[in-house]
């Protein structure tokens, strides 16, 4: 199915998401997307300490202690009942600092070009992230995060459980990252994504 992902974040107090106002949405990032749009609404706001994206964590492994919060929308604290179980969640949110994507990148780890969907980049065709951060806390909609590696301010998506035996595998393959994703722990991003 052929189509465009529209993220349009709220206001956050004390910023606009100008970029992204409906007056200002474009089909997606892609320049030749077509068919009917799919329109999310942020579900709640990341704060970390990271203001730019230089200088943050490429990965959650990198941010180990990195202290953050997630303010979800009121409307929905309902659904954050039994999530305080799990010590780990997965995080899913807009790329919203990142304009544009490139099929192929040269990713922080590696000096070789590579296909986008072999690596991490931001730079994607549906500007996406995926973080699995450690659940610390919660506090009505509130939740306290560590292992952080997500710019401030950035639009929530969604929230899932981590569960190891559904979301580990020991069988894995990491194709070019073999030799260097052990790498990822102190690399740290610069201004290459904008």
């Amino acid at each position: 199915m052929e189509g465009a992902l529209i993220v349009i974040p709220k206001e956050v107090p004390g910023q606009w998401y100008r970029d992204f106002l409906p007056s200002q949405v474009k089909p997606s990032s892609m320049d030749d997307a077509s068919g009917p749009a799919i329109v999310y609404h942020p579900i709640g706001t990341i704060h970390s300490p990271f203001s730019d994206i230089a200088g943050m964590p490429i990965q959650p492994n990198g941010a180990r202690g990195v202290q953050g919060t997630i303010e979800l929308e009121p409307g929905l604290c309902g659904g954050l009942t039994d999530l305080g179980g799990f010590s780990r969640i997965i995080l899913l949110y807009a790329l919203h600092r990142c304009s544009g994507y490139s099929l192929k990148v040269t990713p922080f780890l590696d000096p070789v070009p590579r296909g986008v969907f072999a690596t991490r980049s931001p730079k994607r065709p549906n500007a996406i992230g995926l973080s699995v951060v450690r659940l610390t806390g919660i506090d009505g909609c509130t939740l306290s995060i560590e292992d952080v590696d997500v710019l401030d301010g950035t639009p929530l998506l969604d929230i899932k459980p981590y569960v190891p035996a559904f979301d580990s595998y020991p069988d894995k393959r990491c194709g070019w990252l073999e030799p260097v994703a052990h790498n990822a722990h102190h690399t740290r991003s610069d201004d290459r994504f904008r």
